[in-house]
């Protein structure tokens, strides 16, 4: 009962950060407009986001653009959009992974072991998957703090940590604790499987002792 609650604690974490990681990868919430010193346009906000950026003013819809170029882009979101991509690919394939080996799924039905094998690859792919991400996000968040502190960079370009780096994070979290929570799972119920398939040494009882020293003594007294 405990094993089938981990594994479905794990699934749903899994799921969770999955669905976090598709939604991170599309939103345009990376870098947000600061309104500090003389940019006092409050009216307008600036989003800007993996593929395109968003101008939102008020009391008007919000208006986006796809990137004309991702040469123009900088370093950190050039190379956020390949890790992202690759995080979003991992745990996709990590949370069907780990529905197959589930011990409620008819996908792989047999012996432990294989459906073992099944759940550790998925806890690792949700481990590298979380790992991509928090790379992503840090790199862009490093970026933007040093930016924004950095004196030689005008007021008007200064940006602050969007909505999606928050999200990120947190779908970061949620794909590395399901991945821990698969591999525990499949390492206990490996340990289980051991001991419970571990024959003990049988010895001899007194009475099978006392059996064999009459038949020898028989076997003697024939020779005799």
């Amino acid at each position: 009962m405990v094993s089938d609650a981990l594994q479905i604690a794990g699934l749903l974490a899994g799921g969770i950060g999955m669905i976090g990681t598709f939604a991170v990868t599309g939103m345009p919430q990376w870098r947000v407009s600061a309104f500090i010193e003389s940019n006092i346009i409050v009216f307008e906000t600036i989003w800007e986001g993996l593929w395109r950026h968003c101008i939102r003013q008020t009391n008007i819809r919000m208006q986006c653009k796809v990137y004309d170029s991702v040469l123009a882009l900088s370093p950190d979101l050039r190379a956020s959009r390949g890790l992202m991509c690759a995080g979003s690919v991992l745990s996709f394939l990590a949370f069907v992974i780990a529905v197959i080996g589930m011990k409620c799924t008819w996908c792989a039905q047999g012996s432990w072991p294989p459906k073992g094998y099944i759940i550790l690859t998925a806890g690792l792919l949700f481990i590298l998957s979380g790992a991509v991400e928090l790379i992503s996000v840090c790199w862009v968040a490093n970026t933007i703090i040093s930016d924004f502190y950095n004196p030689v960079v005008n007021f008007a370009q200064k940006r602050e940590l969007g909505d999606a780096l928050y999200l990120g994070w947190v779908a970061a979290f949620c794909l590395i604790a399901a991945g821990a929570i698969c591999c525990c799972f499949c390492c206990c119920c490996e340990k289980t499987r051991s001991y419970g398939y571990s024959t003990p040494t049988h010895y001899p009882t007194h009475s099978q002792h006392l059996h064999g020293k009459t038949e020898s003594s028989y076997s003697k007294s024939q020779y005799v």
